[in-house]
């Protein structure tokens, strides 16, 4: 029996089609949601599996208003390369995660971790 949950998302995504990589990702890997903080998504004709029915996609205008509507006992994850990164191998996941992957172009604030 599964318990907890977790959820993929990313920082001002550059393309539309990296949230459709994003869905195909979360699918593979059992998530149970996805979102995007600072990018609107338009549905694409690739999108032939149509994923929206199968995890949903949510929508946040900026960090903050994402900020409101993070669930409370979830803990926040950033997914970014820096010096202060801890290895996925020797990371614990805990049982509710929300994954905030970075910017391909420019990463995640400093002051948004």
């Amino acid at each position: 029996m599964k318990r907890g949950y977790f959820g993929i998302g990313v920082y001002n995504p550059k393309t539309t089609e990296n949230i459709e990589k994003l869905w195909r990702s979360a699918h593979n890997f059992g998530a149970d949601f996805i979102f995007t903080v600072g990018a609107r998504y338009k549905k694409q004709p690739s999108d032939t599996t149509k994923a929206e029915r199968h995890i949903p996609l949510y929508v946040y205008e900026d960090f903050e208003d994402y900020r409101k509507h993070l669930p409370t006992t979830a803990e926040l994850i950033f997914i970014e390369q820096s010096d202060k990164s801890k290895s996925i191998t020797d990371f614990k996941h805990p049982e509710q995660a929300i994954y905030l992957l970075d910017a391909e172009d420019s990463g995640v604030p400093e002051d948004l971790m």
